[in-house]
């Protein structure tokens, strides 16, 4: 594979990684409420799930999600199904915020490191903007002629660190501002957002045509 067009790849991954989604919903959402090693628990997740994405292009399986409608439509609604599970989840959380508040400590509030891994790994493999790239653009960028499983497991590997690297810092920057996010107001409306964002996304995943 020439330097070309690994530089072209890490360019448009870069992009992907940087714009707004449930990824970097999910580490806000996590990192004031369970701590720092909750939120790189959540970003392990998502290198995990770029795996399973890669895996499956290689495999081919990625194109028939594309040309099969149903296979498209039971993948699409088990995503939007999840991060509206997500995003009610956090809505009830920030409707019941105050008595949680009393009736929990905060100790066990926190999340454990499995259950943030989990979390992100699902967050991230049900992802549709990573499953539309995976699906649409990753392939472009693989020839015949380079050994197409080498080659595609390096460019898996390149979108990964680029994910760990801009996610790393967003949940050193959250952590230094978890102090001053920690109070119940601050708390619930935090949950409020997050669950609205992730019930948007959802729906717009529903609404997504092969």
């Amino acid at each position: 594979m020439d330097i070309d067009t690994l530089l072209s790849f890490a360019l448009i991954a870069s992009l992907l990684v940087m714009s707004p989604g449930p990824n970097g919903v999910l580490v806000a959402k996590t990192v004031p409420t369970s701590g720092k090693a909750a939120g790189f628990a959540n970003v392990f997740g998502f290198l995990a799930a770029f795996y399973v994405h890669g895996t499956l292009s290689i495999l081919g399986i990625s194109l028939i999600l594309v040309q099969s409608a149903q296979a498209f439509f039971v993948v699409k609604m088990l995503g939007a199904g999840y991060l509206c599970w997500i995003g009610f989840k956090a809505l009830r959380d920030a409707v019941r915020g105050a008595a949680m508040a009393v009736a929990i400590t905060p100790a066990r509030e926190r999340q454990t490191l499995c259950a943030a891994f989990i979390e992100g790994f699902l967050t991230n493999v049900l992802n549709p903007k990573t499953s539309m790239f995976y699906l649409a653009a990753f392939p472009q960028f693989i020839s015949q002629a380079d050994g197409a499983i080498g080659a595609s497991f390096l460019l898996v590997f390149v979108h990964s660190m680029l994910n760990f690297a801009w996610f790393a810092m967003m949940v050193l920057l959250f952590s230094q501002l978890a102090q001053a996010a920690r109070g119940d107001r601050f708390q619930r409306w935090l949950k409020g957002v997050t669950g609205i964002v992730f019930v948007g996304f959802g729906v717009k995943l529903a609404t997504i045509r092969p």
